[in-house]
């Protein structure tokens, strides 16, 4: 009977433990719906994209994923690892800049949400002092030799324009423009690092010497040359796109760009939004990720000033995962509503 007794015991105190563990493992499973689960994360070779690559990089751990490195990777890798499922996501995808990359990716991977709407222009640029004196306003202007020859850096004639490297979108779409407003002969496109071509620009400007450069917001770029002030956005007299982004001409035209001789700009260049871009297979096995990656936006203010701190020399990989940290911590309300809506997404 004592035997039973206390074997009874032990069964009704071990059933009262089991009972006590089990919703704390359901907290904890709540808490943390990616525990055990790795995210492949990448983002782009601009080093403006950093930030907000690294803020979604945090908000996915607490979430329980594990993130063990984000891979920096041109957009052709990219889009074709995404939609293989070989990268999982990234944040920098650029619409409509990266719509040539669509038959690509959507075969596999899809756009889900956005860092930020609208807010992220991308056009050419001049110092405002050459532009003064010699009243140039337009991207067509770079057709007049004598034009041109007021921004060459090597002797040959051309205008040296800074440009991108090849790989990325914006590439694409300045080769297709030097050629539709007959500017090859004109103008030499920079394609080496964009940041070193800039550095060098910057240094020229510094030099009283004039500078020709195609740029995006956000970029520390428009930081150090304040649109308006020491630069201003060319316009062009005839919106001229590649057929993918034939149906946004009206999108080049854009109200309130400072720094723009005319109010509406004709930038020529329609305004992008900066949206995540995922392996639709992963979102779907991961409603907690899609639901995040639909809520969580980053003002492109913040990421100026974050842009600012970076080209002041805060650069190094610790420097951005304390700005992305203090960035969660200064948004905390908006945080915790986007953290718990993606809990309740994975229930």
């Amino acid at each position: 009977m004592k035997k039973f007794t206390i074997a009874k015991t032990f069964a009704v105190a071990a059933a009262a433990a089991m009972a006590i563990a089990m919703p704390l493992e359901g907290v904890a499973a709540a808490e943390k719906p990616g525990d055990g689960k790795t995210i492949h994360m990448a983002r782009a070779t601009w080093d403006t994209g950093w930030f907000t690559a690294e803020i979604y990089k945090q908000l996915l751990e607490k979430l329980g994923y594990e993130v063990p490195q984000v891979t920096t990777l041109d957009n052709p890798p990219f889009y074709q690892a995404v939609a293989q499922g070989d990268m999982d996501l990234w944040v920098n995808g650029w619409f409509p800049l990266h719509n040539s990359y669509k038959s690509t990716f959507e075969q596999g991977a899809e756009i889900v949400g956005a860092v930020a709407k609208g807010g992220a222009l991308s056009g050419y640029l001049i110092d405002k002092k050459t532009a003064d004196k010699y009243d140039i306003k337009y991207l067509e202007d770079f057709k007049k030799p004598e034009v041109a020859k007021l921004f060459d850096s090597n002797g040959d004639g051309k205008a040296d324009l800074v440009a991108c490297p090849p790989g990325w979108g914006c590439e694409k779409d300045i080769s297709f423009q030097l050629k539709a407003y007959e500017l090859e002969d004109t103008v030499n496109p920079i394609k080496a690092g964009y940041s070193a071509s800039m550095a060098d620009a910057l240094g020229r400007y510094k030099n009283g010497q004039s500078i020709f450069f195609y740029t995006w917001t956000p970029n520390w770029t428009v930081g150090l040359l304040k649109p308006g002030k020491d630069v201003i956005w060319l316009q062009v007299k005839d919106v001229k796109l590649p057929p993918e982004e034939k149906d946004l001409v009206d999108a080049a035209t854009v109200k309130g760009v400072e720094g723009c001789a005319d109010d509406p700009c004709v930038m020529g260049m329609p305004a992008n939004d900066i949206q995540p871009v995922a392996n639709s297979a992963f979102l779907k096995e991961n409603p907690a990720v899609r639901t995040l990656l639909e809520e969580v936006k980053v003002p492109v203010k913040d990421i100026f000033v974050q842009n600012a701190k970076m080209n002041d020399g805060a650069d190094k990989p610790e420097d951005l995962q304390k700005q992305a940290a203090a960035w969660i911590e200064a948004n905390a309300d908006s945080v915790k509503k986007w953290l718990d809506d993606a809990r309740a997404a994975a229930d």
